[in-house]
């Protein structure tokens, strides 16, 4: 029955001295640590709690011996207790859920008002990048750009598999990518038909493992070598800071193109 206390809300304790008084009838304190097996200081302070929570009172009881002041024993209450202290919480906690339905337009005010979070989310695997893309093709601006390696996403991702660039083209959204290629330039001859612009990088020299992207005011990052899984930043300052670098990246490129 302990655990079936414990799921029911009393502690590991408060279920074992309940149980020893349920099985002692009244007690001392010092019988029901000695049959609950758990250390008289603590067995006081856990009648006290069942006290509280109306599953446990005390009385007096005066020894035959008058010179001897009287004891204090415990007695557990009916176990039929235990569905009222269950309603008593579901109470409580409706009580709560209306305080804080009151409370949560100006804490919201509150949130809002103290500046903006920088919000970080993890992608795991394969798939975790396509959901990552997916939010590719919601961005506001109709506007992505980055840096990737082009060996390293089709090693990842077979040439567009699920039909990405297309869907991108259909919605009306324009990429600008630097991106690297052990075949050289090979993007240049389609970016007109592919709503794009690109500037390629020698490999050797720019040993990419990883694919950058900067849509709205977030950035997100798949690492596609090794362990695959994503990160999206969202920060304005910090996607803004990322697109500047891509800029300066983008003059440099032009000298290999």
């Amino acid at each position: 029955m302990l655990e079936e206390l414990k799921k029911i809300g009393l502690s590991d304790n408060e279920s074992k001295v309940y149980l020893a008084l349920l099985e002692l009838g009244s007690s001392t304190a010092q019988q029901v640590a000695e049959k609950s097996e758990v250390n008289r200081p603590t067995t006081y302070v856990q009648l006290e709690s069942l006290m509280k929570k109306g599953l446990v009172t005390s009385f007096e009881k005066s020894p035959n011996n008058k010179k001897y002041k009287p004891k204090t024993f415990f007695r557990a209450e009916d176990p039929e207790y235990l569905q009222k202290l269950i309603e008593k919480e579901k109470a409580q906690i409706g009580e709560r859920t209306r305080e804080l339905a009151a409370a949560l337009p100006e804490l919201g005010r509150l949130f809002v008002s103290s500046g903006e979070r920088p919000r970080v989310r993890f992608f795991d695997g394969v798939e975790g990048l396509k959901t990552m893309d997916e939010e590719f093709l919601k961005v506001k601006n109709k506007f992505l750009e980055g840096v990737t390696s082009i060996d390293d996403v089709q090693k990842v991702f077979p040439p567009d598999a699920d039909n990405y660039t297309q869907r991108r083209i259909k919605k009306g959204i324009r990429a600008r990518s630097i991106y690297t290629s052990k075949n050289g330039p090979v993007l240049k001859g389609t970016d007109a038909q592919m709503l794009r612009e690109s500037r390629y990088m020698p490999p050797e020299k720019f040993p990419f493992a990883c694919d950058i992207t900067v849509y709205d005011d977030a950035v997100a990052i798949a690492s596609l070598r090794d362990k695959i899984f994503g990160i999206v930043i969202e920060s304005k300052e910090i996607a803004n800071s990322i697109r500047s670098l891509i800029s300066l990246a983008w003059e440099a490129a032009a000298k290999y193109n």
